[in-house]
């Protein structure tokens, strides 16, 4: 097996926990168009999706532009109150730095909001490559995020893995041939995903698990 060099890293609820935020900015949305709010393990399921394709999903009868509108305000507004760095997580980029990997970020989110979060906690020094939904026609499940991202880094398939939290993560990783590894605080991934036939190559319960895949000590 090729020595992975690369590290891919999805960003919602793999490498910040915005799970608070983007619930609350779905609830504030549903209130404003349904009067009401929905389960929660509603919402949860779509956790991965880009906003537009949820958004059709959920409202297919509100214009799209002006439910997205409600959405993105009440989201934007709340965006830097609502998100912590998940434990270990930027240490773990720090070194990844150190070590000469390089990194990428795969990403469902606008690059305007990628920003806001990235800002606040200064992580951007660590990333190689930042591809967002802004970049991409299709989006995960679909490779080709993984795919730009391998691109822009100049890194082979089989020298790359991909970390999320989600089964489009791994999905997109795989049908880029590329490796996956599933975060296991993943909030949106039931045990039968996590071993049937799509299942991750890695499932790592705590972030410095990965520096053991990259030693080949799993």
């Amino acid at each position: 097996m090729a020595k992975i060099n690369t590290v891919m890293f999805d960003f919602d609820g793999t490498i910040v926990d915005t799970h608070k935020v983007i619930l609350q900015s779905w609830q504030h949305t549903f209130r404003t168009f349904e009067g009401r709010e929905r389960p929660e393990e509603e919402i949860y399921s779509t956790f991965g999706e880009p906003l537009y394709i949820t958004m059709e999903k959920f409202l297919p009868n509100i214009p799209l532009e002006e439910a997205t509108a409600v959405y993105r305000d009440y989201h934007y507004e709340n965006l830097a109150d609502l998100i912590d760095v998940f434990p270990g997580m930027l240490e773990l980029l720090k070194d990844l730095k150190n070590r000469s990997h390089k990194v990428g970020l795969v990403t469902s989110r606008l690059l305007s909001s990628t920003k806001i979060i990235m800002n606040k906690y200064g992580m951007e020094q660590y990333f190689d490559s930042i591809v967002t939904f802004d970049d991409c026609r299709n989006f995960k499940p679909d490779p080709e995020p993984v795919n730009v991202a391998l691109e822009r880094l100049r890194s082979r398939p089989e020298e790359s893995i991909m970390i999320g939290d989600s089964m489009f993560d791994i999905l997109s990783a795989k049908n880029a041939g590329v490796k996956s590894a599933l975060v296991s605080w993943a909030l949106t991934v039931n045990e039968e995903e996590k071993s049937g036939k799509n299942s991750p190559d890695y499932i790592i319960k705590q972030p410095d698990d990965l520096l053991d895949i990259l030693e080949g000590r799993k």
